[in-house]
């Protein structure tokens, strides 16, 4: 049975697998240099339970390292390039990220409110536990990611383009697709999916026969049908 996107999978034969990020983290130094700075170079580092709320990281790039724990209210991350990088139980509301570059990067537990992620790029991203409340990706790219077991909360798609995304058990609640492309986006594994806007953009998108009837209301309006009994 092939899997990270080499083939297909059982009972998936119509769409093609995300590949998973294959983080494997070098031996990391503690970070004790203070405050992130513009354009900062941080590469093999391990930032553990800081507070980073308000600090000026933008167009930092962090390479092989590690952010656990760590408070990130209304951090600058714009234009930050994470590679190759796992982030474990971070929080925060209202963290920019805007036109920032995601690669090969594992979030886990995340606890986040108002992320700004609009016109940023994730390539091969896992998602994997936490609460994600009002993300904004508007314009964003994301290919090969993976939401597993998470909860999303009226996340904002609008004008994405999204290619090999899978949702697996996790809770997507008020989505807004407006204008995004989709290709061989999986929704069948969502546990509950809520799409507020834009369900007129699934085409590209695989659900189950289940989500078919309970999206079926939104369908029609979007169609102007009306269903009378």
């Amino acid at each position: 049975m092939a899997r990270n996107g080499q083939g297909t999978r059982a009972g998936r034969a119509t769409v093609r697998a995300a590949r998973l990020p294959e983080v494997r983290l070098p031996e990391t130094a503690v970070w004790e240099g203070g405050a992130l700075e513009p354009d900062g170079d941080y590469d093999g580092l391990e930032f553990a339970d800081l507070d980073l709320a308000g600090q000026d990281g933008a167009g930092a790039r962090f390479m092989d390292c590690a952010l656990r724990r760590c408070g990130l209210d209304e951090a600058g991350l714009a234009r930050a390039r994470v590679l190759d990088s796992v982030l474990e139980q971070v929080r925060g509301v209202g963290t920019d990220l805007s036109g920032a570059s995601l690669r090969d990067v594992e979030l886990v537990e995340a606890r986040l409110g108002g992320a700004q992620l609009h016109g940023a790029v994730l390539e091969r991203v896992l998602v994997r536990g936490g609460k994600i409340d009002y993300v904004n990706l508007r314009t964003a790219r994301l290919r090969d990611v993976v939401f597993e077991g998470c909860v999303l909360v009226e996340p904002d798609f609008g004008g994405a383009v999204l290619e090999r995304v899978e949702f697996r058990d996790c809770v997507v609640r008020g989505a807004d697709f407006s204008g995004a492309r989709l290709s061989e986006v999986d929704l069948r594994g969502a546990s509950e999916l809520g799409i507020a806007r834009g369900v007129e953009a699934l085409a590209g998108a695989v659900i189950s026969p289940g989500q078919l009837f309970e999206l079926a209301p939104a369908m029609a309006a979007q169609l102007g049908v009306r269903v009378l009994g």
